[in-house]
This record gives C-alpha cells, structure tokens and sequence, in this order.
C-alpha cells in the first residue's frame, strides 16, 4: 500500500484490538481530526488492508474445548487433486484453518470441536472419508498458551 505510515500502522493497531471504536475515539487516540482519520481508515478498507471488522467468540465459553491439529498427506498433488481437497475442505465449519505446508505432509488443519466425541465424529464421518486423504494425523490441543489474532506489525512493517 503506498502512503502507508506510522499513523497508518497505528490505527491499524486500534482496531485489531478494538475494531468496535468509532473513526472519532481512533482519531484521538493517534492525535488526527476525525475526518482524515475515517479517510485513512476507508482507505484501508478498500485496499483491502482491512478486510472486515468482527467479534471474536470464546471458544471456551460456548463449549467447543477441543482444538485439534491435523496433519494431512494426498494421494495425489496434481492441480485438480489439491483445488479438489481444498474444496471439501471448505465445507465444513468445524475446520477453522487449513494452510497447505512443506515437508512430508501436504495439509495442516485446525479443528474445532465441542469434545473428543464430536471430534471422533467429524472425523470418522466426514473427514476421514475424503477420497484424496492418503495419510491423516491428529494432534490434539491440550493448553493454549498464546492465542492472538493481532499481526507483528511493529516487528514487520
């Protein structure tokens, strides 16, 4: 993004840990009148810098304890395959990240579940029976010891 600044960084800082703020409270905070402020802030969404404001539920509290990290090999690589995989992937909510990795395996996925019930669950009637899976492992969660979505931006930016 050109233009992009300490103020810039910032209200980008603000929001990721209070995105409910108003243009007006974010202004004072970084020392803008309102108006620039908002105008900066629009930029950024439009560019894509912002992509979206939401509330961030805790898991605990509404019951879904079980973080699970699963380790996942194709039989097979092609475009198809993995634009196929990545697809099914997608379809199912108990699966709240999936990145494609280096090394032996070709997927890591993050999955939330209520219990080690619900989890034998999804994998044995959905996940499990995906056609490309060669090679499934499943890590489960047992402490979390940090948890942020706030990115580095004092360290990388």
């Amino acid at each position: 993004m050109s233009g992009f600044d300490e103020t810039d960084i910032l209200i980008l800082k603000i929001l990721q840990r209070d995105a409910s703020l108003s243009a007006q409270e974010i202004a004072a905070q970084v020392n803008l009148s309102t108006t620039p402020c908002w105008r900066r802030m629009n930029r950024m969404e439009q560019t894509g810098i912002i992509r979206g404001k939401v509330a961030l539920l805790d898991a605990n509290k509404l019951g879904m304890q079980m973080v699970t990290f699963v380790s996942i090999s194709l039989t097979r690589n092609d475009e198809d395959s993995l634009e196929a995989f990545e697809e099914q992937v997608r379809q199912f909510p108990e699966i709240v990240e999936c990145y494609t990795v280096t090394g032996t395996m070709d997927y890591f996925l993050k999955i939330i579940t209520r219990d080690i019930q619900h989890f034998e669950n999804f994998l044995r009637r959905h996940l499990a029976r995906l056609p490309l899976i060669r090679d499934l492992h499943s890590n489960v969660a047992v402490t979390q010891i940090k948890y942020t979505t706030e990115l580095p931006l004092d360290t990388q930016l």
